[in-house]
Parts: C-alpha cells; sequence; structure tokens
C-alpha cells in the first residue's frame, strides 16, 4: 500500500527557500502570489495492506526520521 507523507516548515519557523521562490515567481511576472512555503514529500510504499497499520507505520517513520518535530509539520495521506 502507498502512502504518502507532506512534511512543512511550521508557520512561525521562517522559510528562506520558500522566500527564494515566491521573489522568482514575482519576478517572472506570477504578481498575485502573497506567500510560498515549501516543503518535503515522501511516497512510502507499504507492505502491509490494512490502511490503518500502513498510515501508523508512515507516521511512525515521520517522528522518527522524516519530519524535525520542532519545526517540521507532517500530514499522511493514503495513495494507494
Amino acid at each position: 500500500m502507498k502512502i504518502s507523507a507532506v512534511i512543512t516548515l511550521k508557520k512561525d519557523v521562517l522559510d528562506p527557500q520558500g522566500k527564494v521562490i515566491h521573489q522568482t515567481l514575482d519576478g517572472m511576472g506570477f504578481k498575485d502570489i502573497s506567500e510560498v512555503r515549501q516543503g518535503k514529500y515522501f511516497e512510502i510504499d507499504v507492505q502491509e495492506n490494512d490502511p490503518h497499520k500502513a498510515k501508523e507505520i508512515v507516521e511512525e517513520m515521520c517522528k522518527k526520521l522524516l519530519a524535525n518535530l520542532v519545526i517540521e509539520n507532517y500530514r499522511i495521506i493514503e495513495t494507494k
């Protein structure tokens, strides 16, 4: 079962890469953007058929390795 994890910086954490992307998009003529925040996306194929257990496995991965919980949030999405 494929499970996706989206990891983003917490709102109060500065995002210098997002700021550079925003400035570049503005320079390219995309003027209607108020903010850009960048993050990480993981698609993990777990050898587990129970969706609840598969999500728990990926959540444990996020807590232990994929996300820095001090400055990042994560969201888990079942992708099948």
